[in-house]
């Protein structure tokens, strides 16, 4: 049932004692441009109870019914109604939303989009009122702010996902972040190192004690939260496999234990010789720092550890990656870039995309596509030019074959020719024809031999 409400005008004028006069005023009745226009509608409240809500200051009437009539129609489709609440105050009711279903590091980095860009932008904005032309100015001056196009994307991805909430909760009738296209931002692609660089990076960091762990990395392929939440009970030593179950991660400096990145990455990962070698030098190394710290050890299981068994901080392990690539005189790349250097490696050695995508536990073989599909054309380049280098020498070897045949043929038929037109020279010395006989079916023909016609005639 539509909310009943009404239209009027009003003014500001007081009479003597000082009272406004609102709608008494008499000039309201002489002065068509006296005053201003007014909506009035009861609305129900949260309490299952209803309010009369009242908003004015509309120059003319039609503006003021379609205000009210926005209103009517929010109760009518069982929407929420409070043109007062900013978009500040409705993003931090979702990001406490957010704290109690999303990772750690998913909040964190919603969080600095909201209170770096979106709320100093569009914080005192009414919610109600939010268009999509907010929106597109939003990302442009983040653009030109600065921010690259893959930043400008994600944070116009955590807007979109505060107002999808916004209208699954029926706080809105439509989410106007996604009528809004995010600037295009080109994926970088990745250039991890060869495998030369590998093999001399790894040999530079075997004296290293942090070494294992870079070796288990670029093995595997493995995250670096997921490396650093290994625990000796998820590896499968006699069947050389890695069950990934936990992560580490930091939260505002704080270590905490969390779930894989997404489903599919709670899965078992191969393990090379050269990683098994790697996780029993460690695990020696490990059992000397157990008995040196003894009852001080804090033993989490962890496989990769401080001295004293507390998780390695992710931050250390970058900044340690960085330092030993500097001293290998290497080109600089990130130490997720031993994740991408397994992913090229295997498709340099020819392994199926698919293979890899699942080698790499990532949720769909697109964003294996999106991520390595460079790395995947320069190994199709390559089948390419073998393919190719396959065909051009059956070619030749056809042609050669070919050229062979029509010599053969040549040589046979000279010797054919010589044989029948040759002379050959009887026992009594006489010259005799060689004859090798006529087409199939005739006679020798022999004058003894009469035709019946002839015998009838003699």
């Amino acid at each position: 049932m539509s909310p009943r409400g009404r239209v009027y005008r009003r003014c500001s004028c007081r009479d003597e004692a000082g009272k406004q006069l609102g709608q008494a005023c008499p000039r309201l009745i002489t002065d068509g441009k006296h005053g201003t226009w007014y909506f009035a509608v009861d609305v129900p409240t949260t309490m299952g109870r209803r309010k009369t809500m009242r908003r004015g200051g509309f120059r003319t009437k039609a503006a003021a019914s379609r205000a009210l009539n926005d209103v009517t129609n929010r109760v009518v489709q069982g929407v929420q109604v409070d043109d007062r609440e900013t978009l500040a105050s409705f993003l931090a009711r979702w990001l406490q939303v957010k704290a109690g279903d999303s990772k750690p590091t998913t909040v964190r980095s919603y969080r600095a989009h909201v209170d770096n860009v979106i709320v100093p932008a569009l914080g005192h904005v009414p919610i109600e009122r939010l268009r999509a032309e907010h929106v597109e100015q939003l990302l442009t001056d983040a653009l030109t702010g600065g921010r690259g196009p893959v930043t400008v994307r994600r944070i116009h991805a955590t807007l979109r996902s505060a107002l999808t909430y916004a209208v699954k909760t029926r706080r809105l009738p439509f989410n106007v972040a996604s009528n809004v296209t995010p600037p295009n931002g080109v994926r970088p692609e990745v250039q991890p190192w060869s495998a030369a660089e590998l093999a001399t990076f790894l040999r530079h960091v075997e004296t290293d004690r942090l070494g294992p762990l870079f070796e288990v990395i670029a093995a595997c392929g493995l995250r670096r939260g997921e490396a650093l939440g290994l625990r000796w009970s998820d590896l499968d030593m006699a069947n050389r496999t890695a069950r990934i179950r936990q992560t580490v991660v930091d939260v505002g400096g704080r270590l905490e234990f969390s779930t894989p990145k997404t489903k599919s990455s709670e899965a078992s990962v191969p393990l090379t010789d050269r990683a098994m070698h790697a996780l029993l030098q460690w695990r020696l190394g490990q059992d000397i720092d157990r008995q040196a710290w003894g009852a001080a050890y804090e033993d989490h299981g962890l496989v990769f550890a401080r001295e004293n068994g507390a998780p390695l901080r992710p931050e250390y392990v970058t900044r340690r990656f960085v330092a030993l690539s500097k001293a290998a005189g290497l080109r600089q790349v990130r130490l997720h870039d031993l994740r991408h250097g397994a992913a090229s490696l295997m498709l340099a050695a020819g392994v199926p995309m698919a293979i890899v995508s699942k080698m790499l536990r990532h949720s769909s073989i697109g964003i294996t596509v999106d991520t390595y599909g460079h790395l995947s054309e320069e190994t199709a380049r390559t089948a390419s030019d073998a393919i190719g280098a396959l065909l051009d020498a059956a070619f030749d070897q056809a042609a050669k074959t070919a050229g062979d045949a029509a010599r053969d043929h040549t040589a046979t038929t000279e010797v054919n020719v010589g044989v029948v037109g040759a002379i050959q020279i009887t026992p009594d010395g006489a010259e005799a024809q060689l004859n090798h006989g006529g087409p199939r079916g005739d006679r020798t023909h022999n004058p003894r031999i009469k035709s019946p016609l002839l015998c009838q005639l003699s």
